[in-house]
């Protein structure tokens, strides 16, 4: 795939525990059931040889905005490459000429509901952002 424009990022091996769900008592499994609610898009992972990867947001009628399930596959993908043992560094990019628009906006109002919003934010935080350092 084509790189241009695309952030450089390596990722920190840390503990895949949540503090935050150990403490508050959230489902890890029930927080991915209510983000699959919201399908669209995906995150598309290529390993190459050089022990570079290419990891693309493709999501573009959405302007690559994260739909909930995208960000599971965000999750699954981050934990894919802490256990790539040849990996030295990862581009991310947007698919299509455009990085990422944020939220899908459609999801961001369906869970509104400050619990549930509260309960994915510190899911993505202690799953996959607070593993990758930019």
């Amino acid at each position: 795939p084509e790189v241009g424009g695309s952030c450089f990022c390596f990722l920190q091996r840390q503990s895949s525990g949540s503090v935050y769900s150990s403490i508050h008592g959230f489902s890890q499994e029930e927080i991915k059931e209510k983000l699959l609610a919201f399908p669209g898009g995906s995150i598309d992972l290529l390993k190459q040889d050089s022990g570079i990867a290419v990891l693309t947001i493709n999501n573009p009628p959405r302007m690559n905005a994260f739909s909930g399930a995208m960000m599971v596959d965000l999750e699954e993908k981050v934990t894919q490459l802490e256990n790539w043992t040849d990996g030295k560094g990862v581009i991310v990019q947007g698919a299509a000429q455009t990085f990422c628009s944020g939220s899908d906006l459609n999801a961001v109002r369906a869970m509104s509901n400050s619990q549930v919003a509260k309960e994915i934010f510190f899911w993505m935080r202690s799953r996959a952002y607070n593993r990758l350092r930019f």
